[in-house]
């Protein structure tokens, strides 16, 4: 292991919110012994063929806080997503907390900005988020103290972010039957995520980890939390000692089989704006569409 601040003792309640349109998990972390909380990698609705956007499963995430009395003190991203949107700034507007992201998201800014042929005016400084995390950076929920793991691969800006015993993973893992996520998008790397993995998987045994995304394979119900000796032991793409080579090639060869998210074109041009809508010269929401850029 490495010198993170693992503190097994804190033990935060966790609870989750599955949104069916996009295999998404995402969770409200609370202190147990404060009235504080975190949502991470919250969900704004779209109906892309419509052009339509809606707030059912944050504004289920805000009624849910109310509901407990608690205060939001934080709005995480493990990375930024290609398969939904994020609904952190209208879930800021309605009960405060600081938006954060890992440090490399303006790697990513940067990278889709010349994709999508932003202007000048897109900002690739990051200044969209309220905290940019390095690896290693410590912050508080309450009473508890949580820290940012930078595991790139998936994307070069995923981070883990551990809270006492539990870990939320984003998409450097999935359940142990549905092993990792792509690694082909520009900025991605096999090699590198298995690496990343690697450090995930050096934490505790007992470390709860909570996905991102499950997709119930072989017709199984949605699941989203297992632990790291779970996986080190049952992963199929990592479990049982595989190698990285192993890895690399499997990881590969199963990329280039798969087709691109339903939802990557304005999922990336919302979440590199931390969760804004892009808009036109007149200032009304659009999206772009560019044409084999991806």
């Amino acid at each position: 292991m490495t010198d993170y601040p693992v503190d097994m003792t804190v033990k935060p309640d966790v609870e989750a919110f599955f949104d069916e349109a996009t295999n998404t998990i995402s969770y409200i972390v609370s202190d147990p012994s404060s009235d504080a909380c975190a949502i991470v990698d919250s969900v704004m609705d779209i109906d892309y063929a419509a052009g339509r956007i809606t707030y059912d499963h944050a504004d289920a995430l805000i009624a849910r806080i109310k509901e407990k009395g608690c205060k939001l003190e934080w709005i995480i991203e493990t990375h930024v997503h290609a398969d939904h949107l994020s609904a952190a700034p209208y879930i800021q507007e309605k009960l405060g907390g600081k938006i954060g992201v890992g440090s490399k998201i303006l790697v990513v800014q940067d990278t889709f900005g010349k994709i999508f042929n932003e202007g000048t005016e897109f900002q690739r400084d990051g200044s969209q988020f309220d905290k940019l995390f390095e690896d290693g950076d410590t912050y508080t929920i309450g009473n508890m103290k949580a820290f940012a793991m930078y595991t790139p691969g998936h994307t070069p800006a995923c981070m883990v972010h551990v809270i006492g015993d539990a870990a939320f993973v984003g998409d450097t893992l999935f359940m142990p039957d549905g092993g990792s996520a792509r690694a082909d998008f520009p900025g991605g790397d096999a090699g590198t995520l298995y690496d990343s993995i690697q450090k995930v998987l050096a934490l505790p045994d007992d470390m709860r980890l909570f996905m991102c995304h499950d997709y119930a394979p072989g017709g199984r119900e949605i699941q989203w939390e297992t632990t790291v000796g779970e996986e080190k032991s049952n992963n199929i793409h990592v479990g049982q000692g595989k190698t990285r080579e192993e890895f690399i090639k499997f990881r590969t060869e199963r990329d280039a089989q798969l087709d691109m998210p339903k939802l990557i074109i304005p999922s990336l041009q919302v979440n590199m704006r931390a969760g804004e809508v892009p808009t036109d010269k007149d200032g009304n929401p659009m999206l772009k569409v560019p044409v084999n850029g991806l």
